[in-house]
């Protein structure tokens, strides 16, 4: 619901009845992983999207009888079903939707919940979505407290300390119980959506690269922070798509900034001047950033790396570093550059191999739960750069 949530928030506020339709579980090869959703109107609009295109008919559809009836429904989709085909899931996975009808009576706190996404404020919804509790129950799960029930006082407080961990990690999924929310158990089951704050890029110098690199993460749901020593470039107006421009030497705000840091974070080091990144870089591989790579010609990086060892930075702090940063996709342009840096996040993200697609073998979307995440081989070919 994040990518979709002004949308539903305006029509939460206009009182309008509206179904809303969340993947709560996936299989294989699905187009969409879980959490993805999509809003129906009475009216017959369509925001969002469950799969990309793939079973949107047979979802629109549902939800326009949740709309009518009132009552939520849960449905799966896959090539293992008579209809797949027709519906369109022809991808060989399988997803499990969840359609509730949602309105200012039926959902009386989905205004805070998308206020605190908006605030970048940590949030959880647990939502019954098969057993024998009632479908659709839900409850709120903040770090220090919780708002509504599933039903009975020991599945809520089980639901909160699982929920509450799966929120540390910003991983949604679904969770299973007895039926009377015995952990040894797996008769009911709820879907726990985390609302983690968004992943921080934090992109340093002002240069055209850094506004293409701003945008492109902007678009990947990073939160984005530009910074720059020189106040004639770190300007809002010449990186709109930014959630702050600093002003401030980049060691030093990093600096201060460096407890806000975790494996989600990307620092993106574009300056390729050694008076700002050798510094920088110093602080930012003693960091639990997941990613960290440095803009520059092989000549800049091997001075670069000639530097850092002279400052005491050790071979395995160097390990980290992905510079030249990027994948070797030929860019040449500002946009084709951050394409390449965009491709390497999601290649440390998910531990793709950077290969064409056809010449490798097996499934296209690797599992979330055996993905190695941040921790991957950092001996990547570099993309296209300036210097």
């Amino acid at each position: 619901m994040r990518d979709i949530r002004s949308a539903v928030g305006e029509l939460y506020s206009s009182g309008e009845t509206f179904a809303l339709a969340t993947v709560i579980d996936t299989y294989r090869s699905s187009p969409r992983e879980a959490g993805a959703a999509m809003a129906v109107t009475a009216s017959g609009e369509v925001i969002g999207s469950v799969s990309g295109g793939c079973v949107e008919g047979a979802v629109y559809e549902l939800a326009q009888q949740v709309i009518a009836t009132g009552a939520p429904a849960r449905e799966s989709y896959g090539v293992s079903d008579d209809d797949a085909f027709s519906v369109g899931l022809t991808c060989g996975g399988t997803l499990h939707v969840l359609v509730e009808p949602v309105n200012r009576t039926l959902y009386p706190r989905l205004g805070a919940v998308i206020g605190a996404i908006d605030e970048h404020q940590p949030v959880a919804v647990a939502t019954i979505v098969s057993g024998p509790g009632r479908l659709g129950r839900r409850r709120i799960i903040w770090p220090d407290h919780s708002e509504g029930t599933l039903g009975k006082e020991r599945l809520d407080a089980a639901v909160d300390d699982d929920a509450r961990g799966m929120l540390a990690q910003g991983s949604t999924g679904i969770l299973r119980y007895g039926a009377g929310g015995q952990r040894r158990g797996d008769e009911l089951e709820v879907f726990v959506q985390s609302f983690a704050p968004a992943p921080r890029m934090l992109v340093f110098g002002a240069i055209d690269f850094a506004a293409a690199v701003a945008d492109i993460g902007a678009y990947l749901g990073y939160r984005v922070t530009v910074c720059d020593a020189r106040p004639v470039f770190a300007t809002a107006k010449r990186f709109p798509k930014a959630d702050e421009v600093v002003v401030k030497w980049p060691h030093v705000f990093l600096s201060e900034i460096e407890d806000q840091i975790d494996e989600r974070t990307a620092i993106c080091v574009l300056t390729h001047d050694p008076k700002f990144d050798v510094p920088l870089l110093r602080v930012a591989l003693r960091t639990r950033a997941g990613y960290i790579g440095a803009m520059g010609s092989r000549r800049t990086h091997d001075d670069r790396m000639a530097r850092l060892r002279e400052e005491g930075v050790g071979e395995e702090e160097l390990a980290r570093l992905r510079s030249p940063i990027g994948l070797d996709l030929g860019a040449r342009t500002p946009e084709e550059t951050a394409v390449s840096i965009a491709a390497e996040l999601i290649q440390t993200r998910w531990g793709g191999s950077g290969r064409p697609l056809r010449s490798t073998t097996g499934r296209i979307h690797i599992d979330p739960m055996t993905s190695p995440g941040p921790s991957v081989p950092t001996d990547l070919t570099a993309g296209a750069h300036t210097r």
